[in-house]
């Protein structure tokens, strides 16, 4: 995987320090393009974008990427270690930051998919939507709202 830094400042951007204005760039439709750099041609067609995952996927010259968007905040968080990425599916959920419950999505007895909405959190001057790791049944909700939170403290148990 490769990582680009692109920056937004007004109305320049630059990719990896390199002004892209530089850059021949023709939209032909809602969302394709056509890009000249340095006498080379380049057609780049958006093929989906999903704003929630912050994954785009673009087809350029026929080959296929997926893009993955990380802002300012999203790079803090990672940096922070507030992320969870075990390899193996947990079925419960824990705050994977300190915060304040905003509320409770779901109840005790309801099945729930993976990736629903299960709660939401105060955390960083920022609402969190907690989602559900994997598919299941709540078996427990421990915590209310309004209740502050620590991290890593069990929020909901599914079964």
């Amino acid at each position: 995987m490769k990582t680009y830094v692109v920056s937004v400042n007004n109305e320049e951007i630059a990719l990896d320090s390199k002004d892209i204005s530089e850059l021949d760039i023709v939209k032909k439709s809602e969302s394709e393009f056509h890009i000249l750099e340095d006498n080379k041609k380049y057609s780049a067609k958006l093929l989906h974008a999903n704003y929630l995952a912050k994954e785009l996927t673009v087809e350029v010259n026929g080959n296929t990427y997926t893009i993955a968007i990380a802002d300012e905040y999203d790079q803090m968080v990672k940096q922070m270690g507030l992320l969870t990425s075990n390899t193996k599916k947990e079925k419960n959920i824990n705050a994977p930051m300190p915060g304040l419950i905003l509320d409770i999505l779901v109840a005790e007895g309801q099945e729930i998919k993976e990736g629903e909405q299960v709660l939401v959190l105060s955390a960083m001057k920022m609402e969190n939507i907690i989602t559900a790791p994997s598919d299941g049944v709540v078996k427990l909700i421990n915590v209310a709202k309004d209740d502050a939170v620590e991290k890593g403290q069990l929020l909901i148990e599914i079964a």
